[in-house]
């Protein structure tokens, strides 16, 4: 079984988040894999950007406002 870094980006309302997990790879079935931990992680950090719980979602990731552009003309 291999394990790799992969940054995850998460988008909820105005935020994006970029959390880093680790994939498993295997030789078997489907993949790659997230461990339980980083699934349950990502539950989180889901949650936190939901409820605007920026404390904890900064506590999980690297968070990211998203502003609209208005299109010129």
């Amino acid at each position: 079984m291999k394990h790799r870094k992969h940054i995850k980006r998460v988008y909820e309302g105005d935020y994006v988040a970029e959390i880093q997990v680790h994939l498993l790879d295997t030789d078997e079935g489907w993949g790659p894999y997230l461990s339980l931990e980083d699934a349950q992680k990502l539950d989180r950090l889901r949650v936190a950007l939901r409820e605007n719980d920026l404390p904890t979602a900064l506590g999980l990731a690297r968070v990211y406002r998203l502003t609209p552009v208005q299109a010129a003309g």
